[in-house]
């Protein structure tokens, strides 16, 4: 567009020109060669124009049939690589929807087209094909030669990082991702590889270096990035709670600074606070985490945070718990607890019975069953609730890839992932569940016959059902209500007296099973 006015300019200047010698006319006298030449001022201003213009294609003539070579050259060189390129492109959307005989063509008519140093896809496309082909040593070789090119260094990196983890080889999968991530931190995979690298080796210090770097990269949002630093530093606090008291504090205030809602985070500031002899702040950090979201470890730390009180001391903490979050199950369990210790059997068991109603859970049985033991001694009553928490559904544990336990831990000990346990029950399978909300069945004494000898009734009992068989006796006529003994020594099953009854098909007696549990 600015081409196009700046030629609309020139011509218009070219106008304003001629028009103005039109209105001063005159004379030009040229004498050359002992002539004279005489021709008006317009006409020798066309002519000086129309010389200049010549000039012009001239020398543009001759420049196009100068470089005629190189631009026919060029021509040429343009349509190659156009094709080079189609055909790169056609074997990347191969590659991508897994046809690898296309993409090995295209990438063989792509490097004749393209070279390899001028298009780095061009490798790219190379490895991919291999992978497709089941080649992965071919195409470990071509990461490997990405790594000199500081274009594709990265690329190549990522190749190799997944045929380590393809191989199931996590210490080279950490290495490469490790150089990945000092070159680029924000790298979503090379940051998450090297940070459990350094988890899993206890080097909190450099992964909480990497952390920052990358949340300084905004490839994370803030509160992923947050919630990272916060588990870091609650390890970290962990591991330097025995040998460095002072840098676990500063650690542990600040995850839980970071996370106040975290329990593992409140935990370790707590006991950190509660080792320096201050009860004041530890207390005041449990309780914002009890608010927060109730935790039997939070309550059982906050309940024990001066080892020298009395019982009734401690029910009064467990009490003051359960004002903070009324109406839920741990404040009734806390509040249970510390009331067997008491031996305040009464509060107990309500507290208990209370948390059994709002959600039902082996701990709560259990706990029942304690209270219940240490009350009366009842060993039936104790039974029948030791059979209620086997059919109940699981505490709530701290679970991480199929692995759950009782202590919260920074890294699965699966995979290594970082923050990846989880407060929660565990799977329970479906039939579980429904009898753990079934109303146990009231188990009805068979009718027996009664045996002609001693020696013909047989019980068994195993672990699933009770099996009762009796023995036959002499059927009396016109008795229908009693078994037949026949010839071979085999009885029918007792029958009503309009009952025409079913033999059995091979003259064997099939015992019946009573469920108890």
């Amino acid at each position: 567009m600015i081409r196009i006015l700046f030629y609309l300019a020139i011509v218009f200047a070219l106008g304003l020109g001629f028009a103005w010698l039109a209105d001063r006319p005159g004379e030009m006298v040229v004498t050359f060669s002992g002539y004279q030449y005489k021709v008006s001022l317009m006409v020798a201003a066309v002519a000086v124009v129309a010389v200049v213009a010549a000039v012009m294609i001239v020398w543009w003539l001759l420049k196009s049939i100068w470089n005629s070579p190189y631009a026919i050259a060029r021509h040429f060189r343009v349509r190659r690589r156009d094709r080079g390129y189609q055909a790169l492109s056609t074997g990347m959307i191969a590659a991508g929807a897994g046809d690898g005989a296309l993409a090995r063509r295209k990438t063989k008519e792509a490097a004749k087209l393209i070279r390899s140093d001028q298009e780095p896809l061009v490798n790219l496309l190379d490895a991919q094909a291999s992978l497709l082909e089941g080649d992965h040593e071919g195409a470990r070789q071509k990461f490997e030669a990405m790594l000199d090119d500081p274009e594709m260094r990265l690329l190549g990196l990522r190749g190799l990082y997944l045929e380590a983890e393809r191989l199931g080889d996590r210490n080279a999968a950490r290495h490469y991702a490790g150089r990945a991530a000092s070159t680029a931190p924000q790298l979503a995979w090379a940051a998450e590889a090297t940070m459990e690298e350094l988890a899993a080796r206890g080097d909190w210090d450099g992964a909480l270096k990497l952390a920052d770097a990358q949340k300084s990269t905004r490839q994370i949002e803030r509160d992923a990035a947050n919630r990272r630093r916060g588990v870091l530093l609650t390890a970290k606090a962990g591991a330097l709670m025995d040998s460095d008291p002072t840098g676990a504090k500063a650690a542990a205030l600040d995850a839980n600074r970071l996370l106040p809602d975290f329990a593992p985070a409140a935990l370790v500031a707590a006991k950190v606070l509660f080792k320096q002899n201050d009860l004041r702040k530890g207390s005041k950090v449990l309780e914002a985490a009890w608010r927060a979201e109730p935790h039997p470890d939070v309550a059982d730390l906050y309940v024990r945070a001066r080892p020298g009180d009395a019982v009734l001391d401690r029910l009064g903490r467990a009490r003051k718990l359960q004002e903070m979050r009324k109406n839920h199950v741990e404040s009734s369990l806390a509040v249970a607890r510390a009331a067997l210790d008491a031996q305040d059997f009464a509060l107990a068991r309500q507290e208990a019975e209370a948390a059994t109603r709002m959600q039902p859970s082996e701990g709560a049985y259990l706990l029942l069953a304690d209270i219940e033991e240490a009350d009366t001694g009842n060993q039936g009553k104790v039974r029948q609730l030791l059979s209620q928490a086997v059919r109940a559904p699981h505490d709530a544990a701290w679970v991480a890839d199929g692995v759950s336990t009782d202590r919260w831990a920074p890294v699965s000990p699966v995979t290594g992932r970082l923050d990846a346990f989880e407060w929660r029950g565990p799977v329970e399978r479906a039939g579980r569940l429904i009898e753990a909300h079934r109303p146990a069945p009231e188990i009805a004494a068979p009718v027996l016959a009664a045996p002609e000898r001693e020696d013909d009734d047989a019980i068994v009992v195993d672990a699933e059902a009770v099996t009762v068989s009796t023995a036959a006796t002499e059927k009396v006529d016109g008795a229908g209500d009693r078994p037949v003994k026949t010839a071979k020594g085999e009885t029918d099953p007792p029958r009503l007296p309009d009952d025409p009854g079913v033999e059995p098909e091979d003259g064997t007696d099939t015992p019946r099973r009573f469920r108890l549990f």
